[in-house]
């Protein structure tokens, strides 16, 4: 009884947060006449034709672009040094790296927003306002301390033995880590994937500031200047927003398989 009820419980919270995402998906497929309250719920007609007069109006295909682009490499590059840097902090105890350690996690409680002055700057300098490679750099750094952090107590609950013996037999350490064990931390990696992906993908704060060209705009910028230019069009506008979040959808479902598996074994073990 008492595990019926909670199976109960988490069904009518998932069908609460599910009914955002229906009234958007109701307000993309309907007729601009239509509302939710006229139709009792219930959309009895799809009108195909919202989501391609939003896509050749809004000019989302290159701000998807764009977007894919800053996301690959963003998510590419902060797992690829998080894995490394989380590996010699989980296996090499000393006191440096236990105090490199502490200094990222302290990072990870300082708001990404407080650096956008300094950061405009030194974006200026660098000539990197409106490039995809200052972005990609901008995200992945953001992303490395908990990155680090997950990666680094991941490691920790995997056993030393299979690295010593890769060792043993000729091995570098750096050999041991990506042949053997980093193909044994799909599920966090899995989990950093869509959590870096889905942050990448939906950036407004910094991309505002730094991708000031309408040809380098992310698809939040292009939703947003869609919405400015044609108004207060929620058929449009909801179209629009269910195009843009498709791809961050699709990633999710490709790596959700190992998602909760990651993320509790790198928070909670270690």
């Amino acid at each position: 009884m008492r595990k019926a009820s909670l199976y109960a419980v988490l069904v009518v919270m998932a069908l609460i947060s599910l009914i955002p995402f229906y009234v958007l998906v109701f307000t993309a497929f309907s007729p601009s006449s239509v509302s939710l309250a006229d139709s009792g719920l219930l959309l009895r007609h799809l009108e195909w034709g919202n989501l391609s007069d939003t896509w050749k109006q809004s000019k989302l295909g290159n701000a998807m672009l764009n977007s894919a682009i800053i996301m690959a490499g963003s998510v590419g590059l902060s797992v690829i040094v998080s894995a490394g840097a989380g590996y010699v902090f989980a296996r090499i105890g000393t006191w440096y790296n236990k105090l490199s350690f502490n200094i990222l996690l302290f990072s990870m409680m300082i708001p990404g927003i407080i650096n956008t002055v300094p950061l405009y700057s030194l974006m200026k300098s660098i000539h990197g306002i409106n490039t995809h490679w200052a972005m990609i750099l901008l995200l992945a750094t953001g992303f490395i301390p908990q990155s680090v952090f997950l990666y680094t107590n991941f490691i920790r609950t995997l056993s030393k033995e299979i690295e010593e013996s890769a060792v043993i037999d000729g091995c570098t350490l750096f050999e041991a880590f990506w042949r053997i064990s980093f193909p044994l931390l799909l599920p966090i990696t899995s989990t950093l994937i869509i959590l870096n992906s889905i942050n990448a993908w939906n950036n407004y704060a910094q991309s505002v500031f730094f991708l000031q060209s309408q040809a380098r705009q992310t698809v939040p910028l292009a939703i947003g200047r869609f919405v400015q230019t044609y108004g207060a069009n929620y058929t449009q506008m909801a179209a629009a927003a269910l195009i843009g979040m498709l791809p961050a959808i699709a990633i999710y479902f490709v790596f959700q398989r190992y998602f909760v598996k990651g993320i509790s074994a790198g928070a909670v073990k270690g």
